[in-house]
């Protein structure tokens, strides 16, 4: 019976091969995406949540130039807006839930035609309960911001990455030679 399993696992996994599936990281730190992640620089980006915003992409960034790249081919600027929305009232009109929404815009551009190579937008929402403890619930709405942040940051960074697997502009080399 186990070999049996086996042999339908197999012949199941077969035609995966022929899906054109494939890894946006298959070429390592060398292949298209990773390369034009090094090349990203993130513009300052206004206010606390553009700051937790603006490190996460960093974070991410740095991870993908392993020492490569300097970050100043392209540049990422990013608008955000932070909103917190009230809701489940009580009886008494004290808000016992809200909701956290981020949204982002970004746009990379190249730095040194400024031509924008992709507009593109992310969001993310968090709900947070209501305390009767005041710093309870600022301390809920920080921790939910940088939860936000992060995963913001992931969204810009994966639509980046498969902008650059089809052929974005990491697609042709940095200094294409005549």
């Amino acid at each position: 019976m186990r070999a049996f399993l086996v042999s339908c696992l197999v012949a199941l996994s077969l035609p995966l091969g022929g899906c054109g599936l494939r890894p946006l990281y298959a070429s390592g730190a060398k292949g298209g995406v990773a390369t034009m992640l090094a090349d990203i620089d993130v513009g300052p980006i206004e206010g606390h949540s553009g700051w937790l915003v603006r490190n996460a992409l960093r974070d991410r960034f740095v991870a993908a130039q392993a020492g490569r790249g300097e970050g100043n081919r392209y540049r990422l600027d990013v608008r955000l807006e932070d909103s917190i929305t009230g809701f489940g009232v009580r009886s008494d009109d004290a808000v016992t839930r809200e909701r956290r929404t981020l949204r982002a815009r970004y746009q990379l551009v190249d730095s040194q035609t400024n031509q924008v190579l992709l507009d593109a937008t992310a969001a993310q929402d968090a709900g947070i309960d209501v305390v009767g403890s005041e710093y309870a619930t600022i301390a809920a709405e920080n921790s939910s911001l940088e939860r936000l942040a992060s995963g913001i940051a992931d969204q810009i960074v994966a639509r980046l990455a498969v902008y650059a697997n089809r052929g974005g502009p990491a697609a042709a080399p940095a200094n294409p030679s005549p």
